[in-house]
């Protein structure tokens, strides 16, 4: 250990803590936002492109011990663990199941140089060594939170070392903020072609005609969905972290808004056949049918990957379906509406094959699907650049992070431009 670097009890470096509640409000459908686990990234982020929400008249009971405010860190403490993250400013919502919120003291410690130490494989292993392991799950604890030991430098060291991390995830922060600019854009263009019915050449006056997904234009040609695609299930294995064999897709690797993250997917290993069989190509379209049925997925890029048993290949069976409207017809609210109502299961939603498709759609005319994925296309092309950015970005930073947060990159004497004692 470099010298100015000690080992503290965590009571030394935050001032208050407090563990989520242990049950759940009933949900709503806008107010402030309940900060769930799904919401906190492996990377040090909150993720609210899917947001639960609390009534604005149980949210005094509900931060009743702790309203989380700007700065404070929250971390999960059960089931999914080691998932880190700081209140950004203008948050307001409250603690969820399974998440604990701490405030650091900033005498001591700087709030970015926490969450960095929070990620690195020295606190992962102190947590390991005193997690307590459940038959189901395992957790954190929290009684004995307060005592678990952190190595930590001077606080100039510390905000020094959160300045060379810090705009890695600026960049990530701000590739994720286009991305999510594009897809609105994606989405809006779809909404006014397909569902207000403002498309190039569309006629102010035609009559329209009621389908099971809401009204169409009279002319479009109604169609069954069962008889433009055909379906596959996915594969059957177990998914590694070791780079061998195929990408494995499953329903979690597949993000609610629309897109796949393929740095984050796993591996797999399966025969010749069986790779052949379940390779997916570039405009494959697969929706998740068990756990989160209806979420659905494009490959936008060329990548050796297969798809898994709960995930479903819709491949369009005729040209005059074109995979970017068939993909966004099934994101729809619409679409979305109806899947939810063909889901079954008492314990775990699913669905079926002949469920996903055994609906009546309206198809628009080839030549329109064709002019929406030349505009389409471009912005889904340029989501996927800004994703492989913040792949590379993450493993640049997961690099350095373990070298500067045990000292052994040493940047006490470099001249490195900090933020104010406040930060």
């Amino acid at each position: 250990m470099n010298p100015g670097w000690q080992t503290v009890p965590m009571s030394a470096v935050m001032t208050e803590f407090y563990d989520g509640p242990h049950a759940t409000p009933p949900p709503a459908d806008d107010g402030p936002i309940y900060l769930g686990i799904k919401n906190m990234t492996e990377d040090g982020h909150l993720d609210l492109s899917e947001i639960r929400h609390i009534a604005e008249k149980d949210y005094p009971e509900w931060t009743r011990r702790v309203e989380p405010r700007a700065g404070d860190v929250v971390f999960t403490y059960e089931a999914s663990l080691h998932r880190y993250a700081i209140i950004p400013a203008g948050f307001r919502g409250t603690l969820g199941r399974r998440v604990a919120l701490l405030r650091a003291d900033p005498r001591v410690i700087n709030t970015r140089f926490l969450v960095y130490a929070f990620m690195s494989p020295l606190w992962r292993r102190t947590v390991e060594e005193r997690l307590n392991i459940g038959s189901t799950v395992d957790r954190l604890p929290l009684i004995d939170f307060p005592n678990f030991p952190i190595t930590i430098p001077s606080l100039e060291v510390q905000r020094k070392i959160a300045a060379v991390l810090s705009p890695y995830d600026d960049l990530i922060e701000n590739n994720t903020r286009r991305i999510k600019v594009l897809e609105e854009m994606a989405q809006r263009i779809y909404r006014e072609w397909f569902v207000d019915f403002r498309y190039p050449g569309h006629q102010a006056d035609e009559p329209l005609v009621e389908t099971q997904l809401g009204a169409a234009p009279a002319s479009w040609e109604q169609w069954n969905l069962a008889d433009l695609v055909t379906t596959q299930y996915g594969f059957t294995a177990s998914a590694s972290t070791a780079p061998v064999g195929p990408k494995f897709l499953r329903g979690m690797d597949i993000n609610k808004a629309s897109y796949i993250d393929w740095s984050t997917v796993p591996f797999c290993s399966v025969s010749a056949d069986e790779h052949e069989r379940y390779r997916l190509g570039p405009d494959d379209v697969v929706v998740v049918r068990m756990a989160d049925p209806g979420k659905v997925g494009i490959v936008e890029t060329a990548i050796d990957a297969i798809f898994a048993s709960y995930l479903i290949r819709l491949a369009p069976a005729a040209q005059q379906l074109q995979p970017y409207f068939l993909f966004y017809l099934l994101i729809s609210q619409q679409y979305q509406q109806f899947a939810r109502g063909a889901s079954s299961g008492t314990t775990r939603q699913s669905l079926s094959a002949p469920g996903i498709t055994n609906v009546q759609i309206a198809l628009p005319p080839l030549d329109v699907q064709v002019s929406f994925d030349r505009f389409v296309r471009p912005m889904r092309k340029a989501m996927a650049r800004l994703l492989e950015a913040n792949a590379v970005l993450r493993h640049t930073r997961d690099l350095f992070l373990p070298r500067l947060i045990s000292g052994e990159i040493d940047v006490e004497n470099l001249a490195i431009a900090v933020e104010d004692a406040a930060a």
